[in-house]
C-alpha cells in the first residue's frame, strides 16, 4: 500500500471533517495519511482546538495520532495563525518560498491527494 499524503487547503469545515476521517482510516489501515494544512484550511487551527467545535475530538484524535505532517509556514502567517500553530507545537512546513515542497514527498514515494 502507498505511504499517502493529505493536502488540505480548503478552509470550509465540511471539507476538513473528510481530511480528518480520511487520515484517521488511512493510519488505521497502514497507508500513512499524514495531514499537511495549507491556504485557508491554516485559519481552521484555532476552531478546531475549542472543545465546542464539532470537529474538536476528531482533531485530537488525529493530534494524538501524529498524523499531522505539518502547517505550511507561509499561510499560517497570512491567515494570522502562525502564533497559534507554534503554541500548538505543530511543525512549520517551508522548503519552498515558505511553503512545504510537494516533490519532496513525491520524491519521498508519497501520493499526495489535496482537499
Amino acid at each position: 500500500m502507498p505511504k499517502i499524503i493529505l493536502v488540505v487547503f480548503n478552509g470550509d469545515p465540511m471539507c476538513f471533517i473528510h481530511v480528518l476521517l480520511n487520515s484517521l482510516d488511512m493510519a488505521e489501515r497502514g497507508a500513512g495519511g499524514r495531514i499537511i494544512i495549507e491556504g485557508a484550511a491554516a485559519k481552521l487551527i484555532p476552531q478546531l482546538e475549542q472543545p465546542d467545535n464539532p470537529l474538536h475530538e476528531l482533531w485530537l484524535k488525529v493530534k494524538k495520532g501524529s498524523l499531522i505532517e505539518g502547517v505550511c509556514r507561509a499561510c499560517a502567517k497570512k491567515t494570522g495563525v502562525l502564533d497559534d500553530v507554534r503554541q500548538l507545537d505543530l511543525p512549520l512546513l517551508s522548503d519552498i518560498a515558505g511553503h512545504p515542497s510537494l516533490a519532496r514527498y513525491r520524491q519521498e514515494g508519497y501520493e499526495i491527494i489535496t482537499f
